[in-house]
């Protein structure tokens, strides 16, 4: 248990912030996870929620919730999921 008056902030300090983030790692994980759901039945839809799913990717990088080349390396991926589909569907 911490001592000092200052120790006692920090302490709340971090726990608001680990429950924030943990929120927003929460919903990037949900926004990605329809999204691959998305694209496997109708690529038009998964080609519209695109853009919503680089901000959210590129708001979590920046906000350092997950690295930047991570969030980068998983909008290649989610991009070539939607150009594997289109080439399967036509």
């Amino acid at each position: 248990m911490p001592n000092t008056e200052s120790v006692k902030k920090s302490l709340r300090q971090s726990q608001r912030r680990r429950a924030r983030n943990l929120s927003q790692k929460k919903t990037l994980k949900e926004v990605v996870r329809d999204f691959k759901k998305t694209a496997e039945t109708k690529s038009d839809e998964a080609i519209k929620m695109l853009p919503n799913v680089y901000k959210k990717l590129d708001k979590a990088a920046k906000k350092n919730i997950i690295n930047k080349n991570r969030a980068n390396r998983l909008k290649s991926r989610l991009t070539q999921r939607i150009t594997k589909s289109n080439k399967t569907v036509s």
